[in-house]
């Protein structure tokens, strides 16, 4: 059974042990004011809980898929009745894990969803999308070309994404901004600034 082997367990531990030790620093030293300060909205708090979780699954997931290439350390495919088991099913399964959440309104930002559930969901959430993301070249290809010159399909989709979320955070403003600017054009309400 693939639960029970080693490698099925070196990834989830990696990455709640990295972004487990991220939460601890900032809940415990100041860093925790500043955080509140600057999220004060639970919207744009998801957002980059889903790009930490996102960022930091993609680089170590990345970082054990070259080792096991490489056969460097105690990585090694998990395999189940010799089948290769890709971490994109991973992926896929919290991705329908989270969703499944936010359809019974846990963790959505609404009032009555509990705030840490929120958190909670928006990195599985992230860690969720690089799983999958990672071997985009395998579902757009229907083979496993995750070695070959196709495989890069994967790090352009890793990259929009990461992209995405980017956006999400630092340019909410600015989006908000020329929102309000083209509906005011669209109103009629624009007026000839100076130049």
């Amino acid at each position: 059974m693939f639960f029970t082997h080693r490698s099925f367990w070196i990834l989830p531990i990696v990455v709640a042990a990295i972004l487990g030790s991220l939460a601890a620093i900032v809940s415990h030293t100041r860093l925790e004011r500043v955080y509140q300060s600057k999220f004060p909205e639970s919207r744009r708090e998801r957002l980059f809980l889903a790009s930490v979780g996102f960022f930091t699954t993609a680089v170590t997931v990345r970082v054990i898929t070259i080792a096991i290439h490489h056969n460097i350390g105690p990585f090694h495919d998990v395999s189940m009745h010799g089948r290769h088991i890709h971490h994109l099913v991973w992926g896929i399964l919290l991705l329908m894990l989270v969703g499944y959440s936010w359809l019974i309104e846990m963790g959505t930002g609404a009032a009555s969803s509990s705030r840490w559930g929120g958190r909670l969901t928006s990195m599985v959430y992230g860690v969720a999308a690089a799983l999958t993301l990672d071997e985009f070249a395998l579902w757009l290809n229907l083979r496993d070309v995750y070695w070959e010159r196709e495989g890069r399909e994967s790090y352009e989709a890793l990259a929009v994404f990461g992209g995405l979320l980017a956006v999400g955070i630092f340019g909410r403003s600015f989006f908000h901004g020329i929102a309000r600017e083209l509906a005011s054009i669209f109103r009629g309400d624009a007026v000839e600034r100076p130049r």
